[in-house]
């Protein structure tokens, strides 16, 4: 028996609604890094981390708001219709899922971006330390050489 089909796929409208939603609550940091380089009006993103995390390193352009100060510092923040984008440390770190739904039950729109502060250190997009804006190799695990594209 296979394991792959023991429970069987969800009809394609199932699925296409599933893949669709996914998309509307999640992004990732190489869209994120694209809309940042491109200055898209409107897109604001937010770093949940602790003030410790966010002086080892962040993305250049970010605000920091740990996910505890959400509720209480977001109105000063962030203007009114802005899309908000949360990033925490990376995968095994639910941070940014936690600011995402802060974020949301004070009525932003907003999505989360997945891999985090890792993926995106990783991909070799640049961070901003207290000695100024650096880049790490990009890892060929998740990412191609520069100049590359996946395709997707």
């Amino acid at each position: 028996m296979s394991n792959v089909l023991s429970v069987q796929p969800a009809s394609p409208a199932q699925a296409a609604a599933h893949y669709a939603a996914r998309l509307s609550f999640e992004t990732d940091v190489s869209d994120v890094h694209a809309d940042l380089e491109a200055g898209v009006p409107g897109l604001v993103v937010v770093d949940s981390r602790s003030d410790v995390a966010w002086r080892q390193g962040h993305l250049p352009g970010a605000i920091h708001l740990p996910t505890s100060e959400v509720a209480t510092r977001a109105a000063d923040l962030i203007p009114g219709g802005a899309v908000v984008v949360t990033y925490c440390w990376g995968p095994g770190c639910n941070g940014s899922t936690r600011a995402a739904l802060e974020f949301a039950r004070l009525g932003h729109p907003v999505k989360e971006m997945i891999g985090g502060y890792e993926y995106w250190v990783r991909e070799g997009f640049p961070v901003l330390t207290a000695a100024g804006l650096t880049r790490r190799p990009v890892d060929a695990l998740t990412a191609l050489e520069a100049g590359a594209s996946c395709g997707c």
